[in-house]
């Protein structure tokens, strides 16, 4: 049986989809881990429109905010384009691009090529069903309230909805801010 370290990160030198409402989380975590992993920085590329900002500090439970290079592009193909570069060059662990539409089989294909020449991890955060048929992985992210906790809970459903190279699995899973890792969290504890 496959288990979540199996999993997490996604495959090196690939390009992996997130999506869902809880799809930043994912990379937060990821970036957190990859970063830390490789020892490299953590590229982050949006549209420019896009007028809500990223605030690095707001990275910090999971990844070092000095790890962090936020970019803006003027459109989603600068955004391709951009990622695609770096991926391209290896100088950054892994690549986040931040898109409003789906990728398309060859700009898929492309980012895909550049991730394994040189070395680096994509992740696109996509909106739900815009994903491309190129990615290695897509993630599908959501909440799980508990009903009983006041307070904000991290716990968060985390599922394998595209595999090119193995199974489609679902885990509960909760950031652990002390120790800046993933704990995999039983359906027994959740009650």
């Amino acid at each position: 049986m496959a288990t979540f370290e199996s999993h997490f990160p996604p495959m090196p030198s690939r390009t992996h989809e997130a999506c869902g409402p809880s799809a930043h989380v994912f990379a937060y975590a990821f970036a957190g881990q990859v970063s830390r992993a490789k020892g490299n920085s953590v590229l982050w590329v949006r549209e420019a429109w896009n007028s809500v900002q990223l605030n690095p500090l707001g990275f910090e439970t999971y990844l070092d905010p000095q790890q962090l290079l936020v970019a803006q592009a003027p459109s989603h193909i600068d955004v391709l384009a951009s990622a695609e570069e770096a991926l391209r060059s290896g100088r950054v662990a892994l690549v986040v691009m931040e898109l409003s539409q789906s990728v398309g089989l060859t700009e898929g294909r492309r980012l895909q090529l550049a991730a394994q020449q040189g070395g680096s991890m994509g992740l696109c955060i996509l909106p739900e069903g815009m994903g491309s048929n190129a990615a290695q992985t897509r993630w599908r992210c959501t909440p799980v309230f508990d009903p009983q906790e006041q307070a904000d809970s991290t716990l968060q459903k985390w599922e394998i909805i595209k595999n090119k190279s193995g199974t489609l699995r679902e885990w509960h899973v909760k950031w652990d801010a002390q120790t800046r890792r993933i704990n995999v969290v039983s359906t027994t504890a959740q009650r």
